[in-house]
């Protein structure tokens, strides 16, 4: 008897039963905060929001993933009114697939680590909570409100007055501290842009829209929502996320919204750099790199993230310029068929005309060594780390790709096997074959290597014999003249 009650307590919607893994039964393994009373529509204020039916939009819950739609179910069931927003929506209303989904709920932080098992809260700045089935993370936010500017600190003022703050501004509009909690109307007004703000619920499956976001949509507008200039002073990233959404969904930047962009692009001095580089990411590993660096450049913003690559490529026709393009082509094809791309390749292509011109400039006459383009590496990391931190792990890939440019001109046996076992090879002989396509005269090196590698071994070992001997015959050892102790 007690187990049927405890099925009948806990079992699924049937429309979303499968095979669950553990992370996800055990987040259905906790008794309702609410005694089971279920999420009422008739709770929230609406008459604000225009409500799209089921029928008037095309988001189906064969588009989003079992384990979201488990948790809309669960906060349902646990009595909290539970959306799916953002980027998920956005997507889906365009037939595009959504690289994540995230929700949107009534329940605290504390309330959400209570239902869910799998519950992890990140962030000080505005507390997230992560909800991890195997190696998809649901991202579930609680319902901001507007607040005021109780607490004010100076932009220079040390970040320790701060802590255990809710709502905390700095004296140029950044928003420190955002741990304010509202409603659906409120949190729908304190998102970024109109098309990032729909919610899609489970319960009669509509969506609301606040913001006229469903019309930005139709129109391929990227539209702020509120004040353009206040919302980039409360957080400059905004600056960034226009010109990708602008580039990744191939939308119009609205004229209020773009008009103080290049006015505020200042802003930026304020976000510290490990930001800044995780931000650079989003920019070149959603798909579109090369449609989204040709839309940065239109901005200022550019030049706080990529003033010295941005300086080397001013002549679209140089190789240095080609070379970048085709890296960002390549990422985005390599994105399209499902394999991976490492920040270090990119950041090596992205820098890799800045190192030229140091090159040129600190040996114009003479041909660069390994150690000439170790120090100019190190000169054009350096200048780089100023705008956007990049991780030991990745400027180490870095260098070693480019070194690898130095290391790749066969000239002997004992090099080439050397360079063949060597961990970054595969990095270093993709790198020379873009600096081929891009134009560079390398004297068919890439297809001396790829010839290498394709060959049998018997005609490795032509190849490596012709290499013997072409290489510089070693200098017999001069004899030393006997002493003649008589003399």
């Amino acid at each position: 008897m007690l187990r049927k009650l405890t099925r009948a307590l806990f079992r699924r919607p049937a429309a979303v039963a499968d095979n669950a893994s553990e992370d996800a039964a055990a987040a259905h393994a906790v008794k309702p905060l609410t005694g089971g009373r279920s999420a009422n529509m008739q709770d929230l204020d609406l008459s604000s929001a225009t409500i799209i039916e089921r029928q008037d939009h095309r988001i189906s819950r064969r588009g989003i993933s079992p384990n979201a739609l488990k948790v809309l179910y669960r906060f349902n069931e646990a009595g909290f009114h539970a959306f799916l927003v953002g980027g998920g929506v956005r997507d889906l209303l365009l037939q595009n697939s959504p690289k994540d989904f995230d929700i949107s709920t009534n329940a605290t932080p504390e309330d959400i680590k209570q239902l869910f098992r799998n519950a992890r809260i990140i962030g000080r700045r505005f507390k997230i909570v992560h909800l991890s089935f195997g190696r998809e993370i649901i991202e579930v936010t609680t319902f901001r409100a507007h607040h005021t500017v109780a607490n004010e600190f100076d932009t220079d003022d040390s970040r320790q007055g701060i802590r255990g703050l809710d709502s905390a501004h700095s004296t140029g509009g950044m928003i420190l501290r955002d741990n304010v909690y509202g409603s659906i109307n409120e949190d729908a007004l304190r998102r970024d842009f109109t098309v990032n703000a729909l919610y899609y619920t489970i319960n009669q499956f509509i969506i609301i829209d606040f913001a006229k976001g469903m019309d930005d949509l139709n129109d391929r507008l990227i539209r702020i929502i509120g004040d353009p200039e206040t919302r980039y002073r409360e957080d400059p990233v905004r600056l960034l996320r226009a010109i990708r959404f602008a580039a990744k969904l191939d939308f119009t930047i609205e004229a209020s919204t773009r008009a103080p962009m290049d006015r505020l692009a200042y802003l930026l001095e304020s976000i510290s750099p490990a930001r800044l580089f995780d931000e650079s990411i989003k920019l070149f590993t959603g798909g579109c790199a090369e449609a989204t660096f040709a839309v940065l450049r239109q901005f200022k913003v550019a030049d706080y993230l990529f003033k010295a690559t941005l300086d080397s490529t001013s002549d679209p026709a140089s190789p240095a310029s080609r070379l970048l393009t085709l890296a960002l082509r390549n990422t985005d094809t390599r994105l399209a068929a499902g394999k991976s791309v490492t920040p270090a390749f990119l950041y090596a292509a992205m820098l890799w005309p800045p190192l030229q011109d140091a090159l040129k400039a600190a040996n114009a006459d003479n041909p660069p060594g390994l150690v000439d383009l170790q120090d100019a590496a190190s000169n054009v990391i350096m200048e780089q780390l100023q705008r956007t931190a990049i991780p030991r792990r990745f400027t180490t890939a870095m260098r070693e790709i480019w070194e690898m440019q130095c290391r790749l001109k066969p000239r002997s046996r004992r090099s080439v096997e050397t360079i063949l076992a060597h961990p970054r090879f595969r990095a270093g002989y993709d790198f020379l074959l873009l600096r081929e396509e891009a134009g560079e005269d390398l004297g068919g090196l890439g297809q001396w290597w790829t010839d290498m590698q394709s060959a049998d071994r018997s005609l490795q070992e032509t190849m490596l014999a012709e290499l013997d001997k072409r290489g510089p015959k070693k200098s017999k050892r001069r004899k030393p003249r006997r002493q003649d102790n008589n003399l």
